[in-house]
């Protein structure tokens, strides 16, 4: 029973880092660039849109198609880096409190 309870107490120290990992994901800032630097997609850790900054120099009409393009990629460049690095938090936030079982990934636990 004492097993049990041990258990049950490092269960909770999981959840409460958990929690604070996930937290600390909104103000973990990314952003990724395309078309040479020149649009910007800035993302949280919980991958939502921040901002996105485009050159003036792209803002041509006969360019709309170009630019949808390059704001996709640098969106996708963002969250693809936000993923990574709240990736890492978490296995940093759980580090010594779960055994390293391989093949056992937490990151869908990260929102």
């Amino acid at each position: 029973m004492l097993d049990m309870m041990k258990m049950m107490g490092k269960m909770k120290e999981v959840q409460a880092r958990l929690k604070e990992a996930q937290d600390k994901l909104e103000h973990l800032r990314v952003t990724g660039e395309s078309g040479a630097a020149l649009v910007k997609a800035t993302v949280n850790g919980k991958k939502q849109v921040i901002s996105v900054d485009i050159d003036p120099s792209l803002l041509k009409a006969e360019d709309k198609g170009i630019v949808q393009d390059l704001v996709v990629a640098a969106i996708n460049k963002a969250i693809e880096e936000a993923e990574s690095q709240a990736k890492e938090q978490l296995k940093k936030s759980t580090e010594g409190l779960l055994p390293n079982i391989p093949g056992m990934d937490l990151s869908n636990l990260m929102g």
